[in-house]
């Protein structure tokens, strides 16, 4: 259990120092940990001293692909603990535990109305940043809140006795709960999920919690084992079974009512579309560089199959994460299961290479700037 820290000392803001480590994109595949200055913070943000904070997916195609400027700090599913409070950030502490989104929604635009918050003005804006052009920030040692941020539900409080590791899983657990609720999964429906990485295996364990049957698909038997431990007991050994034919096999030749795809690329696509029933439903959640893909159009007309995509979080759907992540650690949806890797920012090059090349052992990579990132 944590030991419990007094409103009284919570008060005592904790001495900051000016400069800080931080691994800066300098360029395509060109990253360095640097000496940056601590960033400051104005009225109503926050400063956040970072306990841990995952690499995702999305962190990699910016670094190999250059759709970014640099310099930049990426790094976006991050916890720690607050070390500075601006005038009037109303309802935060000294000390505090908390976990912080990067982008949040405004609720009132045409977009958030339409429930398409990801293409809401405020949500294209990123709110949290430790230098250069605000990109997350989480690959450094601060981060600074923005007021926009804070204001609109943006940083969520963590209970003493919950480690930061898992807590920084609820930005990533609200994008793939966002997939799954698309889907409308009924007990009866069996699901596939094409790839056990972290995402694909939280797609997997979310899906089961409807009473939906679902089969996952993964290269690696290594992969598969950690998915047992979510309850995920029907695998698909993909490098030795044919993944449609098996899908067809456990369902009396119909395929599965429906199909997520949480592997990036698009060289899967029509496994998921032809893994699907007539009328089923096929989920992209991995597909976010632009491009063409190649299926066929009347698996969607005649066979009536839908074609569907999900991107980033809901805010709608909140609550119901932070219950699923705080207090499910509690009762044993221990998402820490899934990390893999370590590592000290001083090896955070490493850690991104390491996430960057997948193998049979490797799931969520964490940068961990602070030592003892967990709950004691």
């Amino acid at each position: 259990m944590a030991t419990q820290t007094s409103r009284a000392e919570r008060r005592i803001e904790p001495k900051v120092p000016s400069t800080m480590r931080a691994v800066v994109y300098r360029g395509i595949n060109d990253m360095r940990v640097e000496t940056v200055p601590v960033p400051e913070i104005g009225p109503g943000e926050l400063l956040i001293k970072v306990a841990t904070c995952g690499i995702c997916g999305t962190d990699l195609k910016k670094i190999h692909m250059g759709s970014h400027s640099a310099p930049r700090i990426f790094g976006h599913e991050m916890a720690g603990t607050i070390v500075k409070v601006g005038d009037g950030a109303q309802g935060y502490e000294l000390g505090y535990r908390v976990m912080t989104f990067h982008h949040v929604p405004c609720g009132n635009c045409y977009y958030c109305r339409k429930q398409i918050p990801t293409q809401c003005p405020l949500y294209l804006q990123t709110g949290v940043t430790a230098g250069f052009a605000p990109s997350g920030g989480g690959f450094a040692e601060y981060i600074r809140v923005m007021d926009f941020v804070v204001k609109n539900r943006g940083v969520v409080r963590i209970p003493d006795d919950v480690p930061f590791e898992q807590a920084a899983f609820i930005e990533p657990l609200n994008t793939v709960l966002k997939g799954v609720k698309l889907l409308n999964l009924a007990p009866d429906d069996t699901v596939l999920v094409i790839g056990q990485g972290p995402i694909g295996l939280m797609h997997a364990a979310l899906a089961k919690r409807t009473g939906a049957r679902v089969l996952t698909s993964d290269l690696f038997p290594e992969r598969h084992a950690i998915a047992a431990r979510f309850g995920l007991t029907d695998p698909i050994f993909a490098a030795t079974e044919n993944v449609v034919e098996r899908v067809k096999a456990e369902t009396e030749g119909r395929g599965a009512d429906a199909v997520i795809l949480a592997v990036g690329g698009n060289a899967l696509i029509k496994t998921a579309i032809d893994a699907a029933r007539y009328g089923g439903k096929v989920m992209l959640f991995a597909q976010t560089q632009h491009g063409e893909a190649t299926f066929d159009p009347a698996a969607v007309c005649v066979d009536e199959k839908t074609l569907l995509g999900s991107y980033s979080s809901s805010f709608e759907i909140l609550d119901e994460v932070t219950d699923i992540v705080l207090n499910g650690y509690r009762k044993g949806f221990d998402l820490t299961q899934l990390i893999s890797h370590r590592f000290p920012i001083e090896q955070a090059v490493e850690a991104i290479d390491i996430a960057s090349h997948p193998q049979p052992g490797s799931m969520k990579i964490m940068i961990e700037p602070e030592s003892g990132a967990g709950a004691e």
